[in-house]
């Protein structure tokens, strides 16, 4: 920031008018360059060529043509490398670093570099102790909520690294700590959805951000360390690194529910990047409406990943070697045979290698006909296509290859598997008890699979189902966040989708909330298909407040997993013990108390409590949202929703409450504690769970 010493005032202000100069040139090119784009886009149409050159011409000029118009408004630098005269391949040159490449023409020096490019690392890894060529990093200072305007630049700090001096001699855990930008940045209020990190990225995580595509990685991270952010901004990089490949093989972020997609949603365009695809597994998976409800040992038995097992043998009970006869298919006068036990042979051998299901029919017929036209030609030569597609599909051949290898929908089979005993009881042999199979058991079978009432649970099994029979679409890359809360069946679910590709798997065991949530990341990691994935630990936060961090921490013995704590790097923050006999009146008073702040505010609770309190604050004149209202300044929250989400000052209502409200309360209370940036009120009439 400006310099509080008077004398240096009038050579910083130069310093400011310069670069508010350079920024007002960026505007002008960034402008010219989204013309140029929708220019191409119109020249693009006219080009001559091959129609379907043409058309993946057409499409990459019409989706940078969208890309740039989509850039959302805001600073177009937020940093700049001067390298030392000496520097290996920059000496003497200097950078400024953005969000998106600005350049005024492509055969000229860009006015900005993308952050993602490899220049940009040493703005996030040169230290006085290492300053990799760089002789001045420097930060540049917006006002908040700025959309772009160069006046909006406000100060700067420049740390000499080639003399030693430098704003992060206070480094904690590689962590600027001493940079008043860098602190600004993180502790500005949280209003409105997720922001990107782009601008103080840290050194440990822009180790994990630049990971290679074909590595898969795992990031526990405590909460407030940023985990959700390296994935998203993992994500941004590898699009830059490798677009064509992810442009063919697609790169999925999936979050654990709607709310929390939409809180995240803007990170990625404001990174460059539109077009990716953000969605729930659920979302991913799901062949019909989730129009039924498990009760919970139910849902416990679906989700174990024993009942892949279970459905592989009830699909494959359907493979009947036994059910072939002699199979004859006529040709005028002529008659070519295949044996019963020619064809259960052919069935054996298929099932022996193990194909997806699907595969395993289409192969059965290949063969036998392949035998048909063998024995044809040694009689009367060689067959055309056209007779062999005939024959495909000749009534004898696929009335036996219905009696060895019927088509199948996963629906039949998992809702035989629900209603009839003896099925599930062969299927189940050795895996289940009676206990799971009756839990299994549905109390009141629908006429047929077609009027079934699936529950989420069910659409898991069903998917298992459905990528036995036929692989899914995969994907190049995987963001899985909230990782730490699915099942054994939803990482199955997952991995299918990653086959060829990778995972970055983000989570923190200390906020698992489901009942079959992961308690060892080795356990979760091998269901995901990525047993060899590094696991790194961030534990050094930056956005929950040490004494709110403190709070949280004292729950962590009562978690059975084992994580490190998480550490503070802040010292500001407010907590407020609340006791009273008015949980209501005290509530509505530290509302108010929080309305005095600037920021945003969340009145947290064990969700059958939600109403009487949002009457509470209704009477009190207070005006709440939901939690999909983004930039809402008061929002109630129940506690099931809150992972993932934070705001500037939380009430969390009645910790008891949220403990005993769910299996593994204590667990959701750690998340509920961890929401707050600035302050946290905890109003409670019962003791404290922790």
């Amino acid at each position: 920031m400006t310099s509080p010493h008077p004398a240096l005032e009038p050579a910083l202000e130069s310093v400011l008018r310069a670069e508010r100069a350079h920024h007002e040139a960026c505007r002008t090119a960034l402008a010219a360059m989204v013309e140029g784009a929708a220019e191409q886009v119109v020249t693009g149409e006219d080009v001559s060529a091959s129609g379907a050159d043409a058309e993946v011409l057409g499409y990459r000029l019409r989706s940078r043509a969208a890309a740039m118009r989509e850039l959302p408004p805001g600073p177009l630098f937020f940093g700049r490398l001067d390298f030392a005269d000496d520097a290996p391949g920059h000496g003497g040159q200097h950078y400024h670093l953005g969000r998106t490449r600005i350049t005024e023409d492509p055969a000229a020096p860009p006015l900005v570099i993308d952050w993602r490019a490899p220049v940009s690392r040493a703005f996030y890894q040169a230290s006085a102790r290492a300053p990799q060529g760089v002789a001045v990093r420097r930060r540049f200072g917006w006002a908040p909520g700025s959309r772009g305007d160069s006046a909006d630049l406000t100060g700067l700090e420049d740390e000499h690294l080639d003399r030693g001096e430098t704003r992060d001699s206070a480094i904690v855990d590689s962590a600027i700590v001493d940079s008043a930008i860098v602190a600004r940045e993180i502790e500005r209020p949280r209003v409105g959805p997720m922001r990107d990190i782009a601008a103080t990225i840290q050194p440990e995580q822009d180790d994990l951000v630049r990971a290679g595509l074909a590595d898969s990685v795992c990031v526990q991270g405590a909460p407030g360390t940023g985990k959700t952010a390296v994935g998203l901004h993992r994500a941004a990089y590898l699009l830059y690194t490798h677009p064509e490949r992810l442009r063919r093989s697609g790169l999925l972020i999936l979050g654990p529910n709607p709310t929390f997609l939409g809180y995240i949603a803007e990170v990625l365009p404001a990174l460059g990047e539109t077009g990716v695809r953000q969605s729930t597994l659920l979302g991913e998976i799901a062949r019909h409406p989730v129009t039924g409800t498990d009760p919970a040992d139910t849902a416990r038995v679906k989700h174990d990943a024993r009942m892949a097992e279970v459905l592989r043998r009830a699909l494959y009970a359907r493979v009947a070697a036994g059910a072939a006869r002699d199979l004859v298919v006529a040709e005028g006068p002529a008659r070519w045979r295949v044996s019963a036990g020619e064809l259960a042979a052919v069935v054996d051998q298929v099932r022996a290698e193990q194909p997806p299901y699907g595969t395993g029919r289409e192969r059965v017929r290949a063969r036998v006909v392949r035998l048909l036209r063998d024995r044809a030609e040694r009689r009367s030569g060689l067959r055309p296509a056209s007779w062999v597609r005939r024959v495909e599909r000749c009534r004898p051949v696929t009335d036996q290859l219905d009696a060895v290898w019927p088509r199948v929908r996963p629906e039949e089979i998992l809702a035989e598997l629900l209603t009839d005993g003896e099925a599930l009881a062969g299927a189940a042999d050795g895996l289940l008890d009676a206990a799971e199979r009756a839990a299994l058991h549905w109390p009141r079978p629908p006429r047929s699979y077609r009027s079934a009432r699936w529950s989420a649970a069910d659409l898991v099994l069903l998917d298992e189902l459905a990528g036995l029979i036929e692989h899914p679409e995969g994907h190049g890359h995987i963001v899985v966040d909230e990782a730490q809360d699915l099942s054994p069946m939803e990482c199955r679910a997952i991995a299918r989708r990653a086959a060829f590709g990778s995972l970055t798997v983000l989570g923190d065991l200390a906020q698992g909330t489901t009942p079959w949530a992961a308690r060892d990341w080795s356990v979760h990691l091998r269901h995901l298909g990525r047993p060899d994935a590094a696991v790194v630990a961030l534990t050094a936060g930056f956005r929950v407040p040490g004494a709110v961090l403190a709070l949280a921490n004292r729950l962590l013995a009562r978690l059975d997993v084992a994580v490190p704590a998480a550490r503070s790097l802040r010292t500001d923050g407010e907590l407020t013990l609340r006791p009273t006999d008015d949980v209501q009146g005290a509530t509505v008073t530290a509302v108010r108390a929080a309305l005095a702040h600037e920021g945003s505010i969340a009145v947290i609770a064990a969700d059958p409590d939600l109403p009487a309190l949002q009457r509470a604050l209704a009477a009190a004149g207070v005006e709440t949202a939901g939690p999909d209202t983004l930039g809402a300044r008061v929002t109630l929250v129940p506690a099931s929703l809150v992972k993932g989400l934070e705001y500037d000052h939380v009430i969390a209502v009645e910790p008891a409450a949220v403990v005993e409200a769910e299996e593994r309360g204590a667990h959701r209370l750690y998340v509920v504690l961890t929401r707050a940036v600035s302050r946290l009120d905890v109003v409670h009439s019962r003791p404290l769970p922790c």
